[in-house]
């Protein structure tokens, strides 16, 4: 037994993942039955186990094999999960212990398996693309024929239809593929010594599957197919998605048993291109009309495209050679790939194939995949099956065009006009009858009723269904097939038109939502807005809930009256939402996983995870096709796209605003460290002084030593009651306690604290209302007033009149303080309330200002929600003005 292995270069050892990323996937690949893939993934467990690794079985098939069975010892075993399924009991792999168990490396066999009704997924491939989500390494094995675009080319080899598969995105994203590989010779022999299937089940395997011819050719394909995994790796990693810029296939969706071969054929074209996958479905009125089988395998085709890494696109039209023709031109298609027909045409009345139409219409590449579907005929002119019911107004609008036509055909005849122009006026009553009733069956029928109307008004003997002249049932038979022709052109023209008014519909709204979604500014209304789009495209309510890491699933319903039926959401549904929340994938109804659920829950996805969760009731309304959920999923990426342009934002914002922080913390730092330097050297020196020399020093020496002291000291202070008021107000800007507070009592506490030079100046107080007052924080507002006084007090000379007055206007109360000094120039006036700025900037003592009073006064009143004004005072000096929200005497604002 040989083994090839492939792994990308970087892949470290099982056992060594990232911790908090998703799991790496090793799988062990044969090409039948028996080749040793088990045996192959036990050794390397064990060996992995030897190097350190946690290493746990979760699972193994339990062939009767002795030496495979061997390898089990030594290595934990999980226990299996039984499921009672018809009076049976079914063991299988148990996804929630394994995941509670949570080891290093866990072992899956048969990646292919389907699991047993009542598990989370319906397939064992997304129990382990649920335990990669999870962080946790996984061996699995496989074989070539459970690959999905490899089925119908097994199928054709072997003559045996594979049931169990695979998409292939999941054999792609493996990190490494071990091919397990046996000379098909050795295979035969294991076979026949039973060492793979007992004695009778061997024998019939020998001579069905197990043949030379069949192993040889299944060996080529898996050795061929690994060979491509390794290539695909290999340019991801050089080129990513630049390798897809070349070539472009694309293949038509249909209801034909052959189309799921045509998909397949396309997938590995794709594959073996490195091109980009299209499937395109042209709906038709045909289309419309689809039930039963078709639309059962519409859908399952639709699925296996998706599986296969096919992008999904729809057009509307009548012609599907027109449209597919138009969809190539436009989106740089390459290639076409498509099945043969699988009915009988009539070349005897010039009925091309489509194959052939669209080779005509465009110059690409067609491929027809050939295939050995059972050939119909389809009967000439065969008429679709109407789903329209009986309608008593249509009815009545077929008989009144058929009369207003008689009636109009009289009139020509006695005004002599010919027979010809009266037929004109009953195909047009046709025409009018088509366009006006739904469906084909009025037209038709008044196509029928004209002609005898026409035979027994107007045709000789009349008033009876004879014809004498000879050329009578030629021109009934003209004007029969006329009427038809023209009723069916008419209906055609109508169901265009309504196609395409159902596009423009869905091409609105998708636009519409974009746009909308672009102005809005929280994520709530992002999936609100969504939700109610969903809600009026499906009606049907939708709930919807912000992903949130720390919290819970808050869940909200549109349109909001539904609140009963929120309310009414079972824990297991919950349940489906959280599993979406934490993988990132849809589940619930119509889906693989939980499919037993009543709601179908998706995930609004951006690029760094799940951004909300959507969840639209199934149970009691209409299922929704394959292509309206591609419709919703399209809508939920731009509600994703949205939410994170928003979060972006947000952290755009907030790191703008830690940086703004962090360099006026820095620059506050310095010019703190700067302005303290000056004022405790002149504060130490002056104690040094008079601790050593104060008996000698003269009265008035000492004097102005203990002056300058208390200088400094007061602006120390100053300066740190200014800090602590600035901190206090970053820390409590959002919760700022205010109170209605008396003037008056604030005024006095403020001048009786106000720099000891204020002495040297006039200062007045002028309250037009002794009960005056104001809503406020009281400690900071006086912070304010005494700023604003020891401003005036530094920046005017002694003697100076400084006024602190108190005034209402209005709803507000202005509070002012004017001085009579020199006045400040326009220039600075601009700058005055901006950090760090200071008046005396350039001076040489402007080392005493750091800058931080005004603007700390202007943060402080606009947090009261007034504003703050500097003017030039009459005749000269300067008022600095602000407002706060004025309060009555009886306490009400």
């Amino acid at each position: 037994m040989g083994k090839t292995e492939n792994s990308t270069p970087y892949s470290p050892r099982y056992g060594e993942a990232e911790t908090g990323g998703t799991g790496r996937l090793k799988i062990f690949f044969g090409y039948a039955a028996g080749v040793g893939k088990t045996y192959a993934m036990l050794e390397a467990a064990h060996q992995a186990q030897k190097e350190g690794v946690d290493v746990v079985v979760g699972y193994v098939e339990p062939h009767a094999r002795p030496d495979t069975l061997a390898l089990l010892e030594g290595l934990e075993v999980l226990s299996c999960r039984e499921v009672d399924y018809r009076g049976i009991r079914l063991r299988g792999f148990d996804l929630d212990g394994a995941l509670a168990r949570r080891p290093q490396l866990i072992l899956v066999d048969e990646l292919a398996h389907s699991n047993a009704p009542g598990c989370r997924h319906t397939k064992r491939y997304q129990d382990v693309e649920e335990l990669l989500q999870a962080g946790i390494n996984v061996y699995t094995t496989v074989n070539v024929q459970h690959l999905e675009s490899l089925n119908d080319l097994v199928t054709s080899i072997t003559g045996i239809v594979v049931n169990e598969r695979i998409p292939d995105h999941v054999f792609d994203r493996a990190n490494q593929v071990e091919l397990v590989d046996i000379a098909p010779a050795d295979l035969e022999k294991r076979l026949e010594e039973g060492k793979i299937y007992r004695q009778r089940q061997a024998k019939q395997a020998l001579e069905n599957f197990f043949t030379a011819e069949n192993l040889t050719a299944l060996r080529e394909i898996a050795m061929r197919r690994t060979a491509d995994q390794l290539n695909r790796t290999a340019v991801q990693e050089k080129k990513g998605k630049a390798a897809r810029a070349g070539d472009h296939i694309l293949i038509c969706l249909s209801s034909a048993p052959s189309n799921a071969k045509v998909i397949r054929t396309a997938a590995r074209m794709a594959e073996a291109f490195h091109s980009g996958f299209t499937a395109l479905f042209v709906q038709t009125p045909e289309t419309k009309e689809l039930s039963g089988e078709n639309i059962k395998r519409l859908r399952s085709n639709l699925r296996l495209a998706e599986q296969l890494g096919a992008q999904i696109a729809t057009v509307y039209g009548a012609d599907p050679a027109e449209q597919i023709a138009e969809y190539a031109r436009v989106s740089g298609i390459t290639k076409i790939v498509m099945g043969r027909v699988n009915h009988r045409q009539h070349p005897w009345i010039g009925q091309k194939s489509l194959a052939d139409r669209l080779i005509e219409r465009t110059d690409l590449d067609v491929y027809i995949i050939p295939d050995r579907q059972p050939l119909y005929k389809k009967p000439l002119g065969k008429l679709r099956k109407s789903r329209v019911r009986f309608s008593w107004r249509d009815a009545v609008v077929t008989l009144l065009c058929l009369a207003i036509s008689t009636a109009v055909g009289f009139a020509f005849d006695w005004a002599g006009f010919s027979e010809s122009n009266i037929i004109t006026i009953y195909i047009l009553g046709v025409l009018v009858t088509a366009v006006s009733t739904s469906g084909h069956l009025y037209g038709a029928a008044n196509s029928l009723l004209s002609v005898l109307a026409f035979n027994f008004f107007f045709t000789e003997p009349r008033f009876t269904l004879q014809a004498d002249g000879p050329s009578y049932p030629v021109t009934f038979l003209i004007m029969l097939s006329s009427s038809i022709i023209a009723s069916s052109l008419a209906s055609r023209v109508k169901e265009q038109a309504r196609m395409a008014a159902e596009k423009s519909y869905y091409t609105e709204l998708l636009l519409g939502s974009s746009q909308k979604l672009q102005t809005i500014r929280t994520e709530w209304d992002c999936l609100r807005l969504t939700a109610e789009q969903l809600s009026r495209m499906f009606d049907r309510p939708v709930i919807y809930a912000l992903n949130d890491a720390d919290k819970e699933l808050d869940f909200r319903i549109e349109p909001a009256d539904e609140h009963t039926l929120l309310e009414k959401l079972s824990t297991e549904e919950i349940g489906v939402a959280k599993w979406v929340q934490k993988n990132n994938k849809h589940a619930g109804a119509t889906t693989n996983t939980l499919p037993d659920s009543k709601w179908l829950f998706l995930s609004v996805r951006g690029t760094r995870g799940v951004m909300g969760i959507v969840g639209v009731p199934i149970a009691g309304y209409v299922v929704p096709d394959a292509f309206e959920k591609n419709l919703m999923v399209a809508l939920l990426g731009e509600c994703g796209l949205s939410q994170e342009r928003i979060r972006l934002e947000e952290e755009r914002n907030q790191i703008a605003l830690q940086t703004q922080r962090e360099s006026l913390q820095a620059n506050l730092l310095r010019a703190v460290s700067h302005d303290l330097r000056t004022p405790l050297t002149n504060i130490n020196g002056s104690v040094g002084i008079l601790m050593g020399k104060d008996q000698t020093l003269k009265p008035e020496v000492r004097e102005q030593l203990y002056t300058a002291i208390d200088d400094d000291t007061n602006w120390l202070i100053n300066m740190t009651e200014n800090l602590l008021a600035a901190t206090q107000l970053e820390t409590d800007r959002t919760k700022l306690k205010t109170a209605p507070e008396l003037l008056e009592d604030l005024f006095q506490s403020a001048v009786r604290q106000l720099d000891r030079r204020a002495r040297d100046h006039h200062i007045s107080v002028d309250l037009e209302d002794q009960t005056l007052m104001a809503s406020m924080n009281a400690g900071m507002i006086q912070r304010v007033i005494i700023n604003m006084m020891n401003n005036a007090i530094q920046y005017t000379p002694k003697d100076s009149h400084i006024i602190l007055s108190g005034t209402r206007r209005k709803d507000w109360v202005e509070i002012s303080v004017s001085d009579d000094g020199p006045g400040i120039p326009d220039e600075a006036k601009k700058h005055l309330f901006d950090l760090f700025y200071t008046a005396e900037q350039g001076k040489p003592d402007s080392k005493r200002g750091l800058g931080l009073g005004l603007h700390l006064c202007q943060s402080i009143v606009n947090a009261h929600g007034g504003t703050i004004t500097v003017s030039d005072h009459a005749p000269s000096g300067t008022t600095f003005r602000f407002t706060l929200p004025a309060v009555r005497t009886d306490g009400v604002k």
